[in-house]
């Protein structure tokens, strides 16, 4: 749980217009759904929107919307901007619980690249996946997953196997053992392998015309 808690209004009217008016009045319109409640149209604070954003956790921690001092537990499912001012146009809220488990894109952040012989070669990390999905407690929404190279040469790849994940996080693709990134040879270092194995074939070539003769 983040410590974000953004004070929220039933929105009366519904539709393009009372958006534009909500906005005009510095109010960020959105939708509150999920759970057994109906969805319902609100209208946050722009300025404690604006706040909630510059701490990073607004889309990745709970938050607590509080509604004429009742409090219900939140995380926002989508956030829309202003394509040239960014001004926050419209979020979706969604009604959970610290045990309810939701899915989430989790960062994969790479580690360890001095440890990986690959990389000491001049090999190029080829990451299939930017950003996991996961199912998870949303009490416990890890911000990102480590992927660890330690060891790992040109040719190898790191599966979602070899990510340790957060307490009672799995990954939504359960079929398979996917492929978070690879190590591939660089231009250069697949030429010079190449120029190092045709010397090695020219040099045993003459050695064995050498025999010949």
């Amino acid at each position: 749980m983040s410590n974000i808690v953004l004070t929220v209004d039933v929105r009366e009217g519904i539709g393009k217009g009372a958006a534009r008016a909500a906005r005009r009045d510095d109010l960020v319109p959105g939708v509150l759904y999920g759970g057994k409640l109906d969805p319902v149209a609100i209208n946050l604070r722009g300025n404690e929107v604006r706040k909630a954003l510059l701490t990073g956790n607004f889309l990745s921690n709970m938050m607590e919307l509080d509604h004429e001092g009742k409090r219900q537990s939140v995380i926002a499912r989508d956030i829309q901007f202003h394509p040239i001012s960014d001004k926050v146009m419209h979020v979706d809220l969604f009604r959970v619980d610290e045990d309810s488990k939701i899915n989430m894109e989790i960062p994969v952040r790479f580690i360890n690249e001095a440890a990986s012989p690959g990389m000491k070669r001049g090999g190029v990390l080829n990451i299939v996946r930017h950003d996991v999905e996961l199912l998870v407690p949303a009490g416990n929404i890890p911000d990102f997953i480590e992927a660890d190279l330690t060891g790992l040469d040109i040719g190898d790849s790191v599966h979602i196997s070899a990510i340790k994940l957060p307490e009672g996080a799995t990954p939504t693709i359960s079929d398979r053992d996917f492929t978070v990134a690879t190590l591939q040879g660089s231009r250069a270092v697949l030429t010079a392998a190449d120029e190092a194995g045709a010397e090695g074939e020219a040099a045993e070539g003459e050695a064995e015309g050498g025999d010949e003769a």
